[in-house]
């Protein structure tokens, strides 16, 4: 047995795993798990998910139900998100950071209410982070005071994204998913059946992120393809994305940037809450400044700059890109890159290294692309 087989073996595999192979799709390795990357085309499932709705299988991030007194308070600590104005079935798009600032992950939080005095919240969290996450929340909460579940192999987590999602997806649900408001969320019924909901989404598109047992999810997802629902794979997630300037753990964002750097400085509410973990270091840039940001990239003509290339101007190295790809939207290729901050206002001329040779490349307002659906 090579070592190729036996890593092919260990790969896990979501519940929607055998509707993917029916479908035919392009099976690859992701953060441990075998995913879809592709089924009728990258460019297909694209433009599907911008002009119609597409569907994603989600079912490989991390899901977890924390419940206890006072939790908003503790996850206060965590975040440099100010999470006391969350209400009941409201949520917030955050970042966990270490004591130096950088983003352990990225996270939504999503604020269930509270019954008897115990506050209920729930996160959906990254696959290739949901051990080192659950690490991290089970260390820095009272457990004393936490009831911690997680289900991130219990439940099957579902995306259905696009310009009409909200239509397709509301003939299987039983509420008004129309009356939800964007980062709005319910405890609703899909199918009939029990199911957490979330108008949230990693596409730059309107949608819902549907979280059901497996066997609803199998049935959610074969009536949604009947119904003329485009099925989506990696492939087009990336690409809709980077779009949209949504961050990628891992590449545009992780345990060494902060989010100061990585032009999150909106989740970052130092005058309107207490202390938490990486606070001294986002007070000393938000006073000195960073030597580096997170821009925009638009690459002249065709050349596509990928991950790790170098930021050239002047024929010095001043930045490296994260993320690159042809925008399926648009039509010309679009980047996100770490440059000095000297450099990084709109406008400035750079070069991006591309075999060796340099292309020109334009710092650009982001996001690239902005729906108007939403």
């Amino acid at each position: 047995m090579t070592d190729s087989n036996l890593a092919e073996e260990t790969l896990s595999r979501t519940p929607l795993y055998p509707l993917h192979l029916e479908l035919n799709a392009r099976m690859v390795p992701f953060s441990g798990w075998e995913m879809p990357v592709q089924y009728s085309g990258i460019s297909q499932e694209h433009h599907a998910v911008r002009q119609q709705t597409g569907m994603f299988d989600i079912s490989h991030m991390g899901k977890f139900v924390l419940s206890g007194a006072n939790l908003i308070d503790q996850l206060q600590k965590l975040v440099p998100s100010d999470l006391s104005p969350l209400q009941p079935g409201e949520a917030q798009y955050t970042v966990l950071l270490n004591p130096a600032a950088g983003i352990v992950d990225d996270l939504i939080i999503y604020f269930q209410g509270e019954v008897k005095g115990e506050q209920k919240i729930t996160t959906i969290v990254n696959a290739a982070t949901t051990d080192k996450d659950k690490d991290w929340l089970l260390s820095h909460l009272d457990m004393s005071r936490v009831e911690f579940q997680d289900l991130s192999l219990n439940k099957a987590l579902i995306a259905v994204q696009g310009a009409t999602a909200v239509q397709s997806l509301q003939a299987f649900v039983q509420e008004d998913l129309f009356a939800i408001k964007r980062f709005g969320h319910l405890e609703g019924t899909v199918l009939g059946k029990p199911g957490f909901l979330a108008r949230t989404g990693y596409t730059g598109e309107d949608g819902f992120e549907v979280m059901v047992d497996p066997d609803v999810a199998e049935s959610l997802w074969r009536s949604l393809l009947q119904s003329g629902v485009v099925p989506c794979g990696l492939g087009a997630r990336d690409t809709l994305r980077l779009e949209a300037a949504m961050a990628l753990y891992g590449q545009d964002i992780n345990d060494s940037t902060t989010p100061l750097e990585a032009g999150l400085s909106w989740l970052v509410h130092l005058d309107r809450k207490g202390d938490f973990i990486g606070r001294s270091r986002l007070e000393q840039q938000k006073q000195t400044g960073v030597d580096r940001r997170l821009v925009g990239l638009q690459m002249a003509g065709r050349n596509i700059a990928r991950h790790d290339y170098p930021v050239l101007h002047n024929g010095e190295k001043v930045g490296i890109v994260t993320s690159g790809t042809l925008s399926q939207t648009l039509g010309y290729p679009v980047a996100l890159a770490y440059v000095t901050t000297a450099l990084s206002k709109l406008g400035q001329i750079l070069e991006v290294e591309i075999r060796g040779k340099p292309y020109s490349a334009t710092v650009v307002k982001r996001p690239f692309y902005k729906s108007p659906h939403f």
